[in-house]
């Protein structure tokens, strides 16, 4: 009988101890079922899309055949090797060699004027649903204005017929000077461009058509192509809309597999730092839904370098933010808030690549005027080139600029803990996906050009 007491109690005990500490748990880490729910993102979130598109669109991709001059792809400076973005601060476009951090001009090259105005953006889950404004801008969106059924650069000059915004945004690097397109006396783009935006999409259309291995690869893809005379830069357009919609899915993280129900697949540190995201760090404010990002616009007072972008009729050297769009003061210096689902891969961050660390960004969010009196030129990642590097931190000498900038932040300072700081950096390594961030189709060796492929 005694025997059986003691058991009983064990048991009890044991029994106590566990609901109890389900409950602490439940109170300690604190997001509700609606919440947890909210945060879930599935295939069902993502655009459908066609796999002989997306077969196609992962050579258009990675083919030089669609840069002004022939010598970058997409894919250069959203490598797979280097998780769909460059690694890099600020870029070097077309002219330059190499990929990453291995990125140089050519000694012999003289017609590279300046580095990419941004950081290139990484290209996970930009095939989502609700995402309907693309570049940290916004300027390309979903919007019927100009009745082509999205707002762009292109304006009412833009074709017709492409299919989702992935499919209008990626028609743009290809016509940008320092991006891919080039300069106006190296090749017959620029100067077509130069007349009218439209003007340079037929003539890359004309070196597609003149590529027997495409022709076949189009006929298979679209329905309304039946030979090299139907191909246009839509279809050029929807097939690169597939191929990133559908490339870098990712959903696979441990914070899935917690959302999902396995409630060990957090640590505590990694516990600890998703209240600090929820609660205290009030980081969710803006960092919120399936995406980890609002698709708003917020001043952060990022520290400013490189050429930036600017108005058409602005000589200043400094970056407007989404005011070069929409032409309101009011939002001067805001960048569209950007996903943080494999955030940990995606250094450097802001977006001009101003901090190479996860925990440089963090501590600027905490204090960003202090942070941006206080920054250093060696926290960003730039490739060796000696014509930009007079332009890269100039803007810091601009006093009236730098007056105006502090102007427009968004954000009250926060203080952490260094331990908070830490537990936050490991919730954001959390966030980080598993075989999902390695692409499903990958780089592919060869592409029908025979250029070769970075």
């Amino acid at each position: 009988m005694r025997f059986f007491k003691i058991v009983q109690f064990s048991f009890f005990t044991f029994f106590l101890i566990f609901a109890l500490s389900g409950l602490a748990r439940a109170g300690e880490f604190y997001l509700s079922r609606e919440l947890m729910e909210s945060l879930k993102l599935e295939e069902s979130d993502f655009l459908p899309f066609d796999e002989n598109q997306a077969k196609l669109g992962q050579l258009l991709f990675y083919d030089p055949i669609l840069s002004g001059n022939r010598n970058i792809s997409c894919g250069t400076c959203h490598h797979h090797d280097l998780h769909s973005a460059d690694g890099l601060s600020l870029g070097l476009g077309q002219g330059g060699i190499g990929i990453g951090e291995n990125r140089t001009v050519p000694s012999d090259n003289q017609t590279i004027r300046r580095r990419m105005p941004r950081n290139s953006q990484a290209l996970f889950n930009v095939g989502a649903r609700e995402i309907t404004q693309m570049f940290n801008d916004g300027r390309v969106s979903t919007d019927d204005y100009f009745e082509k059924g999205f707002n762009t650069p292109a304006e009412e000059f833009l074709p017709e017929g492409l299919e989702t915004l992935l499919a209008a945004q990626s028609l743009f690097p290809l016509i940008g000077e320092v991006e891919m397109m080039g300069n106006l006396e190296e090749n017959e783009i620029s100067p077509a461009v130069n007349e009218r935006i439209d003007y340079g999409w037929p003539l890359l259309i004309d070196r597609i058509r003149g590529i027997p291995d495409y022709e076949s690869l189009f006929i298979n893809a679209f329905d309304d192509v039946v030979s090299f005379k139907d191909i246009d830069i839509t279809h050029v357009g929807n097939a690169l809309g597939a191929f990133m919609g559908s490339e870098w899915r990712s959903f696979d993280s441990p914070f899935d597999q917690y959302l999902n129900g396995d409630l060990d697949a957090l640590n505590a540190e990694e516990l600890a730092g998703m209240e600090i995201f929820f609660g205290k760090g009030n980081c969710s404010s803006c960092h919120s839904g399936k995406l980890f990002a609002d698709q708003r616009f917020h001043a952060l007072a990022i520290p400013p370098l490189g050429p930036g972008r600017t108005r058409k009729f602005d000589l200043h050297v400094r970056d407007v933010g989404r005011l070069g769009e929409s032409d309101r003061w009011e939002d001067s210096y805001r960048f569209r808030t950007p996903s943080l689902r494999n955030v940990s891969l995606t250094a450097p961050y802001g977006h001009n690549g101003a901090y190479a660390t996860l925990e440089g960004i963090i501590r600027h969010h905490l204090n960003p005027i202090e942070s941006l009196e206080n920054w250093d030129s060696s926290q960003v990642i730039l490739p060796t080139f000696e014509k930009a590097e007079r332009l890269d931190f100039i803007i810091h000498e601009d006093r009236l600029e730098m007056a105006r900038f502090k102007n427009f932040i968004d954000i009250e300072p926060l203080e952490l803990s260094e331990h908070e700081i830490q537990q936050l950096i490991a919730f954001l390594h959390a966030l980080t996906g598993e075989e999902s961030i390695k692409g499903r189709l990958g780089r592919p060796n060869e592409v029908p050009s025979g250029l070769v492929v970075d």
